[in-house]
């Protein structure tokens, strides 16, 4: 395990003035509070996929040292296709956007530990795909001493809202993205398993979410291990109806984001995999469509307090 660009811990000292006008007891005026600040952390593993080393983030929240009996939630959250990269000096990439972002970068004060892998490149860096190939290290936002960077700019798009469902028949069409983070699934429970062994975890509440690409891994990781999580949050990335019968059975809780000017994941195929889920019979799933957004619908999602809240309102149940 390694730290990096480590937070250091904070002690707030408490000094009040010893004016008879203050109010207040000596106790007070001396008290010091030990509050830890956050952390992010790299953790080794060996992938099962090449037997490469590889590292992921390991996010632990403000107060996670000094309240040593509290057990916090944990969040596995999975990347788009444009933070791919080598696990290693590249992993940084992971920081551009989501939930990682929100609580390093911009120091959002979220009470969760935070597990957020990488995804191989898997040759995705010799298709000649621009977000890739003209990516740079130093775009990479970082955590500032004092205050927070500004957030990039938003995504233009021409893209007009769209609210009918595709007439494709979705037995023709891909479960999944290729190369996704299906052919992760072991290194990701492994990651988890890890995490929740080492860590002060609350395992029942176990949450996923991924944008894009994850978002589509969300889905895929959900339907082999849906008694791992308390709920998900797939985002802009949408649901095979062959993966929903697991999700189904297990009353699995859904919160399904689109960006309803979306142009790289379109909203038309979102609803066969929801309607699949209402069928079987599962009704706590919930979709949001934010209509006046492009792709990067993922900025208002993880940048809000909403998601975060539905998410602690679900626990597993033995």
């Amino acid at each position: 395990m390694k730290k990096i660009k480590l937070s250091l811990i904070a002690a707030t000292l408490l000094v009040f003035s010893c004016s008879n006008n203050t109010g207040k007891s000596l106790a007070t005026q001396a008290e010091t509070a030990l509050i830890s600040t956050a952390e992010l952390l790299r953790e080794d593993y060996q992938s099962s996929v090449d037997n490469s080393q590889r590292e992921y983030f390991v996010y632990l929240p403000r107060g996670y040292h000094s309240k040593p009996e509290k057990k916090w939630p944990v969040m596995l959250f999975l990347h788009g296709n444009g933070e791919r990269g080598n696990g290693q000096d590249e992993l940084d990439f992971v920081l551009m956007q989501g939930p990682l972002y929100e609580a390093w970068v911009q120091k959002k004060d979220l009470p969760f530990i935070i597990i957020s892998p990488q995804l191989p490149m898997f040759g995705f860096d010799k298709k000649g795909i621009t977000y890739i190939d003209n990516r740079s290290k130093e775009n990479i936002p970082k955590r500032l001493a004092n205050g927070v960077p500004k957030r990039s700019a938003a995504f233009q798009t021409q893209t007009a809202m769209q609210r009918t469902s595709s007439l494709t028949d979705m037995g023709e069409v891909a479960p999944l993205l290729p190369q996704g983070w299906e052919k992760l699934e072991t290194d990701l429970i492994a990651m988890l398993d890890s995490v929740q062994a080492k860590y002060r975890v609350n395992v029942d509440k176990t949450y996923l979410s991924g944008l894009s690409y994850g978002g589509f891994g969300t889905w895929y990781l959900a339907s082999k291990y849906p008694e791992r999580f308390a709920a998900i949050a797939p985002v802009v990335g949408w649901g095979h109806p062959s993966l929903m019968a697991p999700i189904a059975k297990h009353k699995l809780p859904v919160w399904q984001f689109a960006g309803g000017r979306d142009s790289a994941v379109n909203i038309q195929y979102f609803y066969a995999g929801l309607d699949t889920l209402e069928k079987l019979g599962h009704n706590n799933v919930r979709f949001t469509v934010h209509e006046d957004k492009g792709h990067d619908a993922w900025t208002r999602v993880y940048s809000g307090d909403d998601l975060y809240q539905w998410f602690l309102s679900y626990e597993l149940k033995h």
